[in-house]
């Protein structure tokens, strides 16, 4: 899977791109009553009812036929989240942002930046989301499609990376695409560094099973 590491804190700019409803609504002086009408929703205006898979900061809807592929510490700590349907893929990240401003428009740039320095021509396209970041990168298993999309709210910020063939036809998102939409993101009250990786862990019931999985020599733990 392609990935980059993200600087540390850093001044960050006003967005340029449509600000995402949860942001929208943390930014009003007087809230209008009643949630964002779609996710990813922070957790104050997420649906009830619905089942989802609890990793702490970021909880994922159960959509039939989507694979959740979770790295996993041996001490329940989840370093990678990937879903997958197919072909495709959508990777997963959530980090701290300020409450009033978001962050994705400067992480956008310094990706773009970081790929350009490495011989690869990023190409800024439009999405649901506001804008998104499309290219062909290198990989070990040769030429390959990302599409960096990213999604601000209230003091956090989700970051997805789609792989595969639904990198390049959005006709393809599908599944994958409703959960991005349905994610809930819990910020805790926790001070912290802009961009910093909130945390992320395997549920009670599910991190046991981890750490021997791991202990034996085991790959990325799989949940369905």
């Amino acid at each position: 899977m392609f990935s980059r590491k993200q600087g540390g804190p850093k001044h960050v700019r006003r967005a340029d791109a449509p600000r995402s409803a949860a942001l929208t609504q943390s930014m009003t002086a007087e809230p209008e009553p009643g949630a964002p009408e779609h996710g990813p929703w922070d957790a104050a205006y997420a649906p009830e009812g619905v089942q989802r898979l609890d990793l702490g900061s970021l909880q994922i809807p159960a959509i039939d036929g989507v694979e959740v592929r979770v790295q996993a510490n041996p001490d329940g700590g989840v370093e990678q989240v990937v879903l997958v349907v197919g072909e495709s893929a959508l990777q997963l990240g959530v980090f701290a942002a300020p409450r009033t401003e978001g962050i994705w428009d400067e992480v956008r740039e310094e990706i773009a930046t970081a790929m350009t320095s490495d011989g690869v021509d990023p190409q800024e396209i439009d999405g649901p989301y506001g804008t998104e970041l499309l290219a062909r990168v290198e990989t070990p298993q040769g030429p390959a499609d990302v599409r960096f999309v990213g999604v601000d709210g209230p003091r956090w910020m989700v970051r997805g990376l789609y792989q595969g063939p639904v990198a390049t036809d959005r006709s393809l998102e599908g599944a994958l695409g409703q959960c991005l939409e349905g994610l809930v993101v819990v910020r805790d009250p926790e001070a912290r560094p802009v961009r910093e990786a909130l945390p992320l862990r395997l549920p009670p019931e599910m991190a046991e099973h981890a750490q021997q999985h791991l202990a034996e020599g085991g790959e990325p733990t799989e949940l369905h």
